[in-house]
C-alpha cells in the first residue's frame, strides 16, 4: 500500500468526524503513517462535515490532496460538495437511504449502500456511523478488523463499560457494514 486517500462527507451530527478519528487512531496503533484534517463549520449539526484522511506505510509528504481513492457521501449536500474529489480511479460510496440522488461523476466504482436504513430498522440510529466505518474498512482493506476494534475500544470504551450491550451493538454494526461491501462485490 503506497497511500490511501479518503474523503468522508455528510451532515453535521452523522458522525463523520467520529469515523475519521477511529480510523486514524486504528492506523496509528497499527504503525501506519496517518493524517486527518477535519473540515466543518460552526454549524456542527446540520452543516456539511468533511474529513480528509490519509493512511500510508511511508511518510505522507503533503497534507492536502485533490482526489480521493475512496469518497464516502452521506447526504445530498455532501454529494454536491465532494464530487470535485472524485476521478476515474476513485471509488464512491453513498447512502441511498439518505441521499435522494446518485452521485454524477466519473469514478471507477459508484456503490450504493443503505447504512441509515439498516441502522434504523435493524439496530439503532446511534450506530449509523459505525456501519459506515465497516463499509469503509471493507472497501479499502487498509486496516485489519482488530485494529478498528481496538480503536473503537479506545474511543468508546467508557461507554461500553457503562453499558456492555453497546459494545455488541457497535461490533454488530461494524460487521454489517463490512457485509454491505461484500454484497456489492467490491
Amino acid at each position: 500500500m503506497a497511500r490511501t486517500r479518503i474523503v468522508l462527507a455528510g451532515e453535521g451530527g452523522q458522525g463523520v468526524q467520529s469515523i475519521a478519528k477511529i480510523l486514524v487512531e486504528a492506523g496509528y496503533e497499527a504503525g501506519k503513517e496517518i493524517l486527518y484534517i477535519p473540515n466543518f463549520g460552526v454549524e456542527q449539526r446540520g452543516g456539511v462535515s468533511i474529513a480528509f484522511c490519509q493512511i500510508a506505510d511511508e511518510k505522507i509528504g503533503e497534507p492536502r490532496f485533490s482526489k480521493g481513492d475512496i469518497v464516502i457521501m452521506l447526504s445530498d449536500r455532501a454529494i454536491d460538495r465532494c464530487t470535485t474529489y472524485v476521478n476515474e480511479n476513485s471509488t464512491v460510496i453513498y447512502d441511498s437511504s439518505v441521499c435522494s440522488k446518485k452521485p454524477e461523476c466519473k469514478a471507477k466504482n459508484i456503490i450504493s449502500v443503505e447504512a441509515n436504513k439498516i441502522a434504523n430498522e435493524q439496530l439503532s440510529a446511534r450506530v449509523f456511523n459505525i456501519i459506515v466505518l465497516g463499509v469503509l474498512l471493507s472497501a479499502t482493506n487498509v486496516l485489519k478488523l482488530s485494529d478498528i476494534k481496538n480503536a473503537m475500544e479506545m474511543a468508546l470504551g467508557k461507554k461500553f463499560d457503562a453499558k456492555p450491550e453497546l459494545r455488541d451493538l457497535n461490533y454488530k454494526a461494524l460487521e454489517m457494514g463490512m457485509g454491505l461491501i461484500e454484497k456489492a462485490g467490491v
